[in-house]
């Protein structure tokens, strides 16, 4: 048991009821005018409230939840990315010990741990660990976890201490911290803490299965070829199986690998961005940083072309989709063409409901000739900007159209097949 140092008492908890929707900044300069009131701990709590109300509804609605510092706060997962990984563990867990190597505040591991203790062999074999080397932390969320009813075991200790001493796991989760000593980012796997690298040859004698939470700014593929290990080498008993590119409102969040023990093939990819997932089943060739890259189609319209094409819809895949780079597989399975191979953009003559991304109608294709925008921009007094594989950035290209920001139009700049650079002046499509 750890007694939480964070002890409050009645009157900071009366200033914290008070200001619950109060601006955090205002509250400090104005400070406290009763000296029982724990200033500190007050805005603390106030502002892990008001985070926790966007990020974590569940727990923003459980009275007496104890909230970390502001970085912690930042670096928790969000409930709905926490609720996704919860589903990865269908299939995979099918009875005994589930470990959290890296607990944090303990939103990945609560959320983990429920759809565990709702398993079928929960009765007999489940067995719970959340481990944290920070003491805070792991009060935190002893004190969390019982107010939320989760019976679990609360452990203080080093992540690769503790995995060179533990029973083995059925499943074990590492969300590695992606800052250096001096507080700077980080995010190769190498560079992180613990290095899940240096831990494999341990994870593979101590875990059936493992899932890795990577920064989402890592490629994917050489994070798949750094886990697996040279082709050349003794092949580790864990493989990677799945990766999971996760976006929330086409904000790619995370990078979730999962590494199983004989892992099946083909490898697979899923791009999710809420409720939408794209996946794709991948040799693992095509997964190689120097091997095929199967996404790279012979695709491309020129200007001449693309005036010609009954190519009435524009069409830009959600952000979870433009991180994999899974564009060929995008092509094969919708009515599609790229506009050129490195613009991200796509044409159809047909409006697609179950697009992975957003969807926009075409009113007009112009080039950079000034009399053609004229002729074409003239009705239009603002728009939204946005550039791919252009020479210039968005706000260079605004002034040079002298258009304002917003309105219900959109104007994409990107540069054809033919070298030609080209403006699709569009309307969003829901």
């Amino acid at each position: 048991m750890y007694l939480c140092t964070m002890i409050i008492n009645d009157k900071t908890w009366e200033f914290v009821g008070r200001h619950a929707g109060d601006d955090v900044r205002k509250l400090a300069l104005q400070g406290a005018k009763d000296a029982g009131v724990d200033l500190p701990m007050a805005l603390q709590q106030i502002a892990g409230r008001q985070a926790a109300r966007r990020k974590l509804p569940t727990w923003a609605a459980t009275e007496g939840i104890l909230y970390p510092p502001h970085l912690n706060m930042e670096q928790c997962s969000s409930e709905q990315t926490a609720c996704y990984k919860a589903r990865l563990l269908d299939g995979k867990y099918t009875g005994g010990r589930y470990v959290d190597l890296t607990g944090g505040f303990g939103v990945d591991f609560y959320w983990m741990a429920e759809a565990i203790a709702r398993h079928p062999s929960s009765a007999t074999c489940h067995l719970l660990y959340y481990i944290e080397q920070d003491e805070e932390l792991c009060a935190l969320a002893e004190h969390n976890f019982r107010l939320l009813g989760l019976a679990c075991s609360v452990c203080r200790g080093d992540a690769s201490a503790y995995l060179a001493g533990m029973e083995p796991a059925a499943v074990v989760y590492l969300d590695p911290a992606r800052r250096n000593a001096g507080g700077n980012r980080t995010y190769g796997i190498a560079d992180c803490t613990p290095n899940v690298l240096e831990l494999l040859p341990l994870l593979s004698e101590k875990a059936g299965c493992v899932i890795l939470k990577l920064s989402p700014m890592l490629d994917w593929r050489k994070a798949v070829s750094d886990l697996n290990g040279p082709a050349d080498g003794e092949p580790s008993p864990l493989r990677v199986s799945e990766v999971h590119i996760v976006s929330v409102g086409n904000e790619c969040k995370e990078l979730l690998i999962v590494l199983e023990k004989g892992a099946p093939r083909p490898l697979r990819l899923c791009c999710v961005n809420d409720e939408s997932t794209f996946e794709v089943a991948l040799s693992m060739q095509s997964t190689s940083p120097n091997g095929a890259n199967y996404e790279s189609e012979r695709c491309g319209l020129s200007f001449r072309t693309v005036r010609t094409l009954p190519a009435n819809y524009l069409y830009e895949p959600n952000a979870s989709i433009m991180k994999a780079g899974c564009f060929g597989e995008l092509c094969r399975r919708y009515p599609i063409r790229a506009v050129a191979a490195n613009s991200h953009l796509f044409l159809s003559s047909v409006e697609i409901g179950d697009f992975p991304g957003r969807k926009f109608q075409i009113s007009a294709i112009s080039s950079m000739n000034r009399k053609e925008l004229n002729l074409v921009l003239s009705p239009l007094k603002s728009a939204n900007i946005a550039v791919r594989n252009f020479p210039m950035t968005a706000e260079q290209l605004r002034r040079k159209l002298k258009m304002k920001d917003g309105g219900d139009h959109f104007i994409f700049a990107t540069t054809l097949a033919d070298g030609q650079h080209s403006l699709f002046i569009c309307r969003k499509i829901g």
